[in-house]
């Protein structure tokens, strides 16, 4: 499970229709609606700077979220749409989801790297070249996973982690189809450049014997 789902605080929306949106936003709101899960729709409103804040930090639709409604239960909710002003592209009105424990969805997951300091390759010289700190995983929403575990400790320098090369969470697999590449093992500059000197002295040393 996730450390933390982090808290969205809305409140209700008094009121549908275009006059309740556009007073929302006249009163620095941005109106949204919250569907699914068996129940009514719930019109809600946020604060503009707070999900314009959000929006901007990224993996907003991507991100689950704990909404707090004053006079409801909380609910995990996840974004489906934003919609916005087609001329300053500012937030206009937002669409939440409510999702059952048993729902899949698709979340950015973050990677940890163990075994760095036992690393053949980074022992020898090498840097490590993290290629994606996080994965986009299809999960169980009630069973979040908190990270991926990638071990580093067998890695020698040339050598590629691929996503088939990782344990995944149970239950949880990629977005993307192909076998993408996690980090590397890289040689530093110095050594690229003694390992290619060598190479040239003993083919040099070849060509001679021939």
């Amino acid at each position: 499970m996730a450390g933390e789902i982090p808290d969205l605080n809305a409140q209700e929306r008094t009121g549908t229709g275009k006059g309740a949106a556009r007073q929302a936003r006249r009163d620095g709101m941005v109106p949204g609606i919250v569907f699914g899960g068996d129940k009514e729709p719930l019109p809600i409103q946020l604060p503009f700077n707070v999900l314009f804040k959000k929006l901007k930090d990224g993996r907003f639709k991507s991100t689950l979220f704990n909404l707090k409604v004053d006079g409801h239960e909380d609910v995990r909710v996840i974004c489906r749409d934003v919609q916005r002003d087609v001329v300053k592209d500012l937030p206009t009105h937002v669409d939440f989801m409510r999702l059952r424990r048993t729902s899949k969805v698709n979340l950015f997951i973050p990677v940890e790297f163990v075994g760095e300091e036992t690393a053949p390759g980074i022992k020898r010289g090498g840097v490590l070249t993290v290629v994606r700190p996080e994965i986009e995983l299809i999960v169980t929403a009630g069973d979040i996973p908190e990270k991926v575990t990638v071990d580093l400790s067998s890695l020698k320098i040339g050598d590629i982690v691929h996503i088939s090369d990782v344990t995944l969470p149970e239950g949880s697999k990629p977005t993307i189809d192909r076998d993408f590449v996690i980090c590397n093992i890289s040689a530093p500059s110095g050594l690229a450049s003694q390992d290619a000197e060598e190479e040239g002295e003993e083919a040099a040393a070849e060509d001679a014997e021939a």
